[in-house]
């Protein structure tokens, strides 16, 4: 282990997941070693429109990974832990987690070719365990998936309460209730910082239960005459349940439509949940029942093009259709940033006449994580010396900040991925930056999001590209004329008049070089590249990705 941070020190540095929501990874120091919490991914990227999956920069781990005493994972989303397949081979740590979301990482791993290389080490809920000179203790809360932990971050140099997401819900269907006895134990104890989720800090009142939500898609359900196809986040095993009530007391059959469903109904049963869920209608079966005997679950309620409800809108599933007098239920929020894909899917299932109900004007779904009321009750029961908002846009961490002033919480910290943050010795405060860049999946490829092969593309997606060839002679004479050929920035009508023009303004410009750059191959290529963008930018504005191939005759 290194020297620092040392014993009497205690640091708190995230990495992803500050100034966002998603792509979760933070870091604890302390006594020469780091301890991880959280690995996730957040989806796709507006600087990127080629990558459907992003993630945190772990630079600075990676350059101490000898010092990475192991990652423990609050739960089982994938802005938590969908990035450990991704990143685990530069960390090489333990992995630490409760059964249900150790069985979904492994089902992860699995896919990745990693499962037997990855040491994953189940805790049990409220159970307490060692991680390097970190000692651990989980505190049961509750969420939109089963087994979500607080964590207690017991160290020498004092105590910490992450939170990771989470609401009060008295009545989440799947799995045991918030411990409120123990969350007001920790106020006596003395709880340094409190770093916490903002997702809702600015919505009033709580997030609402589980339970309620069944009651809504159980009243709503029991109206409907036809196919119902109910849109909702696969990893939501509370929604699961209910719509298995549902379909169980409205007489329907239950079929899910995306692969994602399938192995997280395996996961919740392999770790106890859903002992009852009804038993599953293959697709392929779903065209001989009767349209008001179906129940479809699908994914893809926030528009993903791949997703089930997708490919059923687009008349692109081989085996399930809807059809006019259908109806889909979109049991789930909008995401900010998925208005457009989402609204254009709601579209498409308009004009084939199918009916859509949203959360707008039924009560069929609720949030997972704490509003304002909740908040502030977590607040009054723990009383942290330090609120640090984290999980949330940089209004939603302001908010959150400004609410834990008001419950009388001494030092509130508002900062940003890369802040490193000593909670100890001394008051708490912003240290250094360290680096907290963003990496996308591209294809099989790990880049960051600012690399040149990332920019090029985007740069081609939005100004076209162009490939020009020059044929010089020996003593630097055009032997030929130039050759240009382009993607994605002329009209077919006009595409031979305009190459033509194009090719006699090129012609120009390398004629008027001197004779010594002429016989200077990176100045003739410089001179093809400026005048082929300098022709498309009073053409049409763009400056397209251009390639120039020079050929010299002997």
């Amino acid at each position: 282990m290194s020297d620092w941070p040392g014993k009497e020190e205690l640091y708190f540095l995230p990495l992803g997941g500050t100034g966002e929501i998603g792509m979760n990874l933070n870091l604890y120091g302390h006594d020469g070693a780091w301890l991880m919490v959280d690995l996730g991914v957040t989806f796709g990227d507006p600087r990127v429109p080629s990558v459907d999956v992003v993630m945190p920069d772990p630079a600075f781990i990676e350059e101490r990974k000898d010092d990475l005493a192991g990652l423990v994972l609050t739960h089982a989303h994938e802005d938590h832990l969908g990035a450990v397949p991704y990143l685990w081979p530069r960390l090489r740590c333990p992995v630490y987690a409760t059964r249900f979301t150790a069985a979904v990482l492994r089902r992860k791993l699995e896919e990745a070719g990693l499962l037997d290389q990855v040491p994953i080490k189940e805790v049990p809920l409220s159970g307490s365990f060692s991680v390097g000179p970190f000692e651990i203790e989980l505190v049961t809360l509750t969420h939109s998936i089963p087994e979500p932990n607080a964590l207690v971050i017991h160290t020498s140099a004092g105590k910490v309460l992450h939170t990771g997401d989470w609401k009060l819900d008295p009545d989440p269907l799947v799995g045991e209730t918030f411990d409120e006895k123990r969350l007001r134990a920790l106020a006596d104890e003395g709880v340094l910082a409190m770093v916490c989720d903002s997702t809702n800090a600015m919505v009033e009142g709580e997030a609402g239960s589980e339970g309620e939500v069944q009651e809504g898609l159980l009243e709503l359900v029991s109206r409907l005459e036809n196919r119902v196809a109910v849109g909702c986040f696969a990893s939501n095993i509370a929604r699961l349940e209910s719509l298995g009530q549902v379909a169980r007391k409205t007489g329907r059959r239950v079929c899910l439509a995306g692969r994602s469903l399938k192995r997280m109904l395996e996961a919740a049963q392999e770790s106890g949940y859903l002992q009852d869920f009804p038993s599953v209608v293959a697709e392929e079966e779903v065209g001989y029942l009767p349209r008001n005997e179906v129940l479809l679950i699908c994914t893809g309620s926030q528009g993903e093009p791949r997703a089930a409800l997708s490919r059923i809108a687009r008349g692109e599933h081989q085996q399930i259709m809807l059809e006019e007098g259908d109806a889909v239920v979109f049991s789930s929020r909008v995401i900010p940033g998925n208005e457009v894909g989402i609204f254009a899917l709601q579209n498409q299932l308009a004009q084939m006449g199918v009916e859509i109900y949203t959360d707008r004007e039924h009560e069929i779904h609720v949030s997972g994580h704490p509003a304002r009321d909740e908040l502030a009750q977590m607040y009054q029961w723990v009383r942290p010396q330090v609120a640090i908002p984290v999980h949330g846009e940089a209004r939603h961490l302001l908010e959150h900040a400004k609410l834990a002033e008001d419950c009388q919480v001494p030092h509130t910290i508002v900062s940003e991925n890369g802040d490193l943050i000593r909670l100890a010795p001394g008051p708490a405060e912003v240290v250094e930056q360290v680096t907290a860049g963003r990496l996308a999946l591209d294809g099989q490829a790990i880049r960051a999001i600012e690399s040149e092969v990332l920019r090029e593309r985007v740069r081609m997606l939005y100004n076209g590209a162009a490939s020009l060839t020059l044929v010089l002679d020996a003593v630097g004479n055009l032997a030929a004329p130039p050759q240009l050929s382009c993607r994605g920035l002329l009209d077919e009508d006009l595409e031979a008049d305009e190459l033509d023009a194009a090719e006699a303004y090129i012609e120009r410009s390398i004629l008027s070089l001197r004779r010594r750059d002429l016989q200077d191959d990176e100045a003739v290529i410089e001179a093809g590249r400026i005048a082929v963008r300098r022709f498309f930018r009073k053409l049409s504005d763009k400056k397209p990705v251009t390639d120039v191939h020079l050929v010299r005759l002997d």
